[in-house]
């Protein structure tokens, strides 16, 4: 099932940012960048993602002009094959090349002139993976892979298993990067990913470790 990104539960006697959706005391709004681009992007979001306090996926959809945010661990056939297979777009599924799901484009595939929908997985390496072996919708999409990712920060706040693991913020700066060029300026962003990781930090310091929505 999905759930939209605005369905957070707000519990009563806890004052909630209404733009980010966070306890006040977390808010982030104060760190948005809003960041230009021409890719559309779709954010698969897990739920267990959604609730935590170090997710970077609510900073990237209220800076990026164009993201929307599907909430969910099994989509259903149809909406997705509705989100993806429309012949208006030029789809690609931001996804590194590994053995059990190998990458059908290793580099930024040239596009036809349509528009670009860039779709990407908010989860655990494990539950990515899950996530894409279980949409075949998702399997069957042109993927982008990135070649070299560069060096994340979010390793200061949240432990990876794999050296080129970044955030999903980072991955979808750097995917943007790769297909828009020149015009697309990734900074911005990636400053304010910086000054989120070091919030997450203090919070943690100060023995404040909130989930990102509350319930």
């Amino acid at each position: 099932m999905t759930a939209p990104v605005s369905g957070a539960d707000q519990s009563p006697g806890r004052p909630v940012c209404v733009r980010c959706l966070r306890p006040s005391a977390t808010c982030l709004c104060a760190l948005v960048r809003p960041t230009d681009h021409r890719t559309e992007v779709l954010v698969l979001q897990h739920p267990q993602e959604q609730r935590q306090a170090k997710n970077s996926v609510t900073l990237l959809r209220l800076s990026l002009a164009h993201c929307d945010v599907l909430v969910g661990e099994r989509f259903a056939p149809q909406m997705l094959r509705e989100r993806l297979s429309s012949p208006s777009w030029d789809t690609l599924l931001l996804y590194p090349d590994v053995p059990s799901a190998p990458a059908i484009e290793a580099k930024a595939p040239q596009n036809d002139g349509r528009p670009r929908r860039l779709v990407v997985i908010d989860a655990t390496w494990r539950k990515s993976l899950r996530m894409l072996m279980e949409h075949p919708e998702l399997a069957a999409l042109p993927r982008l892979a990135l070649t070299a990712p560069a060096p994340t920060r979010y390793r200061q706040i949240r432990a990876a298993r794999r050296p080129d693991q970044v955030s999903t913020l980072e991955a979808t700066v750097q995917a943007l990067d790769m297909l828009e060029g020149p015009v697309f300026n990734p900074q911005p962003l990636l400053d304010a990913f910086g000054a989120f990781v070091a919030q997450v930090g203090a919070w943690r310091r100060g023995g404040l470790t909130p989930r990102s929505h509350p319930g």
